[in-house]
């Protein structure tokens, strides 16, 4: 559907992007996500035409529109600040595009009129002018304002960053939803680990301007390639030196140069060993109550260690009891130091 192939982004003499190569297939949900100032906006908005590439080319549909005009790219944008006209009303914001394009009255009023019904917006709200409205229905406004222009492509640039926390994760289900429904293709930027988890058929995860890792949600969070994305996605434990040494004598082979993790679900304290589980002894340090999970902080004597067990209600240790810390090698994730990639 739209590729990147050997994108170089400089300003002045700052290289923003490079050799950014990117593939979205047809109808994908495809998330840009890392760190602020690691390049993610600045490769969406050379996709939409913002921003021209010192190298490369952008195909889209087999098309070569690295020098389109931005009007002319088929693509609809959701800008971070949805960029809605505060004074025009809803309908004249979701047809501002189409009258731009010059279609005729009757062709406007059943296009504007179809998008937002599909968006969940009435025809009360269409009367009202967007300042009226709540955060997550300008959020649909705007959606709406780049759909119905029929886009082959919709790009979102941190659309949810500007609601509070409850909102941010209902719309999150909301727009999964009607992407699913539309069958567009998606991209979607990002610097939320949660967000690209949970709607994303694909991540590409950025780093001071070059791509990390692409991959399914699984494989980014459960064989992250490099070591910035073992860190940046999720939280996670350092192992030290001395645990991984009992690994070994236990019959794992890793290395105790390497730089060893794992996650905190993949440490458990006193369950019943399995095979290949290593055991360590251990002193809850702090408890913290989640509700559905408990996260226990855990000394080791080498090393400390962050653990989240289900909730059961009935196996809630406190802070200075003795307890039995289960961890197996095959979830150890390893990295060369120097190199930071995996083992």
């Amino acid at each position: 559907m739209i590729e990147l192939k050997n994108i170089e982004v400089m300003f002045g003499d700052f290289k923003a992007l490079n050799d950014i190569n990117v593939d979205v297939r047809d109808g994908e949900f495809f998330t840009f996500l890392g760190p602020s100032g690691c390049g993610k906006t600045t490769t969406l908005r050379t996709i939409t035409g913002f921003i021209k590439p010192s190298k490369g080319r952008v195909i889209s549909n087999g098309r070569d529109i690295t020098d389109v005009d931005i009007e002319k790219r088929q693509i609809g944008i959701v800008f971070q600040s949805y960029a809605l006209f505060p004074t025009m009303t809803v309908y004249d914001n979701i047809a501002y595009g189409l009258k731009i394009k010059k279609f005729k009255k009757y062709v406007i009023d059943k296009k504007v009129r179809d998008i937002a019904a599909r968006v969940d917006l009435s025809d009360e709200q269409l009367k009202k002018a967007v300042s009226q409205l709540s955060g997550g229905q300008q959020q649909r406004v705007a959606i709406a304002r780049a759909l119905v222009t029929d886009p082959d492509i919709i790009c979102m640039d941190e659309p949810l960053s500007n609601l509070d926390a409850k909102l941010r994760v209902q719309l999150r289900n909301e727009l999964k939803k009607m992407q699913k429904d539309f069958g567009i293709t998606t991209i979607y930027v990002t610097h939320d680990q949660e967000e690209a988890l949970t709607l994303s058929d694909r991540i590409a995860v950025f780093n001071k301007g070059c791509i990390e890792q692409i991959g399914t949600p699984n494989e980014i969070y459960n064989h992250s390639k490099t070591e910035f994305v073992c860190n940046f996605i999720g939280d996670i434990n350092l192992l030290s030196e001395e645990a991984v040494q009992k690994m070994n004598e236990a019959g794992a082979n890793l290395d105790v140069h390497d730089h060893n993790y794992i996650r905190l679900e993949r440490a458990h304290v006193d369950v019943e060993p399995k095979a290949g589980d290593v055991v360590f002894d251990g002193t809850v340090l702090s408890t913290e109550y989640y509700g559905l999970y408990i996260k226990y902080h855990v000394d080791l004597g080498s090393m400390q260690i962050k653990i989240i067990e289900k909730n059961d209600g009935v196996r809630i240790y406190d802070e200075g009891q003795k307890v039995k810390v289960l961890m197996n090698p095959r979830d150890v994730m390893s990295y060369h130091p120097k190199e930071g990639k995996k083992s």
